[in-house]
């Protein structure tokens, strides 16, 4: 007798159903506050990612126009790895669990990443690279190499990681909301350390050796950054697996006694087929997953421009450096002081960061709710990506006044850009953690695999990457170059999607399973 092919989707979605319900209850908080630690050792990498590598690909020779190509490895290992590492972490039958072996691999990954990004211009050199001749090709082609696989460990990491608390919190909506919380603080902790080593302008010190014939000071202390990331994520990788151990999944079989074998999109549209549940519950799913989707792209249009420029617009914009090979040792040095004051204003970013992401659940109350509280910080962000535009004409009008100026901008212009950066915590923990928890509710709600679910909202944060990383240097161009003109771009995005999220995106019914739990209003 051969399944009808929904009834096999029908079965497949309820066996991934049961598989956070093998836990009759939640988990320790401790368990899931070591899950959730991972995160800092991820976002370490990812914080040297943001503050330092678009300036390091220009230093290889990489024009400022096209630096943003190099990050649609992003969001192109994400759109295709995380949905499948997801896909296929909901059904791994390993007897290590079914997300511990990915987090593995991903960390196993990240180390391989990290060895060929630090030591691209090494090799580049040894391969016939001349130092005073950029573009260094093949020291870019290496750093390249190095930055896919870095994208896509770390995609292989954080789906399986949330994943792993969703299944820690046992559908408890409470439970999955400190979760997410508690992932968003550690994010913020790790892109204190990271923001913090790469403002260090000595670092390179306690690693002497990575300061070679062809890495300056800027790249060995790169070097030496990237190697105390790795040391922070192995050790709190090792820590949280071995503490916290996953029971093997065995899949349940279907009525012809095979284990079900859903395709990869027939979970999702499986979980909305299940007539077992009233027709306003798959409804009102349908409608809120299309709109989560929706206001998430928008919030990421906004953010992206900012999360990838924001040190270059500091060393550019503000200190009115230039990082061209061709430019002067002065306006180097320029740029090289900005960007190490974008990095500090990003540890001071992720300092509010941390702080915002343990009171998410007390603010959400006094909003009114998750999805107001999403809708108002929206608006901190067009206001505060917005404000970049006088913070550049003041910084532009005190080196027009002093003859361009050569010492940077004064303490008042300097002053008003950290405040910016700092302010952005707080639109930042609420992006962090917010739709990450509402998708792990839905997922609760549909049927639809953890793993998938959040696959597939990664596909709204890829997909505004990609946009960004493709259009975001030829369309500054347009406008006479600089960063400003996406900043403006993504403040019109952020004012949209706050407008969304109030407006828009439903809140559930009454009588629904998340709405009685406190899911999404936190009451």
């Amino acid at each position: 007798m051969v399944s009808h092919p929904m009834e096999k989707a029908s079965n497949g979605t309820s066996a991934l159903e049961t598989q956070t319900a093998e836990l009759d209850q939640p988990a320790a908080l401790r368990k899931i506050i070591s899950v959730s630690s991972i995160a800092a050792g991820v976002q370490f990498g990812w914080a040297l990612q943001l503050s330092l590598l678009t300036p390091y690909v220009q230093l290889l020779g990489i024009q400022h126009k096209w630096a943003s190509l190099i990050w649609l490895c992003g969001p192109i290992s994400g759109m295709l790895v995380q949905p499948i590492v997801g896909y296929h972490s909901d059904r791994c039958t390993s007897r290590f669990g079914r997300r511990r072996p990915f987090i593995v691999a991903g960390a196993g990954l990240v180390t391989v990443a990290v060895f060929l990004i630090g030591y691209a211009a090494d090799l580049g050199h040894s391969m016939g690279d001349q130092l005073n001749k950029p573009p260094r090709t093949r020291a870019i082609a290496i750093f390249a190499l190095g930055f896919w696989i870095l994208d896509v460990a770390n995609n292989t990491l954080q789906g399986p990681c949330r994943a792993f608390l969703a299944d820690l919190s046992a559908g408890n909506a409470k439970k999955t909301r400190t979760a997410n919380a508690f992932f968003s603080f550690f994010m913020a902790v790790g892109n204190v350390l990271g923001y913090a080593a790469g403002s260090y302008r000595d670092l390179y010190k306690m690693v002497p050796f990575t300061m070679t014939e062809s890495c300056d000071l800027y790249c060995a202390n790169l070097k030496t950054c990237f190697f105390l990331s790795i040391t922070l994520l192995v050790l709190v990788t090792f820590v949280s697996l071995c503490y916290v151990k996953e029971k093997p999944w065995t899949p349940e079989p279907t009525a012809d006694g095979k284990a079900s074998n859903v395709p990869f999109f027939g979970e999702i549209f499986g979980a909305f087929k299940e007539l077992k549940r009233p027709m306003w519950m798959l409804q009102w799913a349908l409608l809120f997953q299309q709109m989560l989707l929706i206001v998430t792209a928008l919030n990421w249009i906004a953010w992206f421009p900012f999360l990838l420029f924001d040190t270059d617009w500091m060393g550019r914009e503000v200190y009115g450096g230039n990082s061209d090979a061709t430019a002067s040792a002065t306006a180097k040095k320029l740029y090289n002081d900005g960007v190490r004051a974008g990095a500090l204003g990003l540890m001071l970013n992720a300092i509010v960061l941390g702080f915002m992401s343990l009171g998410v659940e007390w603010v959400g109350r006094k909003m009114g709710g998750a999805k107001r509280l999403w809708g108002v910080v929206n608006f901190i962000l067009a206001i505060c990506l917005a404000m970049t535009v006088l913070v550049t004409k003041q910084a532009e009008n005190h080196r027009r006044d002093h003859g361009g100026a050569k010492t940077g901008p004064p303490g008042n212009v300097t002053a008003g850009a950290l405040t910016l950066f700092a302010v952005l915590g707080i639109p930042q923990a609420i992006t962090f953690s917010i739709p990450f928890a509402l998708a792990s509710i839905f997922s609760s709600n549909s049927g639809a695999g953890q793993g998938l679910s959040l696959g597939v909202l990664n596909l709204a944060i890829v997909v505004p990457q990609m946009v960004v990383s493709v259009g975001g240097g030829p369309f500054d161009e347009i406008f006479g170059g600089g960063n400003i003109p996406a900043f403006v771009l993504g403040a019109i995005a952020a004012a949209v999607s706050g407008i969304l999220a109030l407006t828009v995106l439903p809140s559930p019914p009454p009588d629904a399973p998340a709405f009685k739990t406190g899911a999404m209003g936190f009451h």
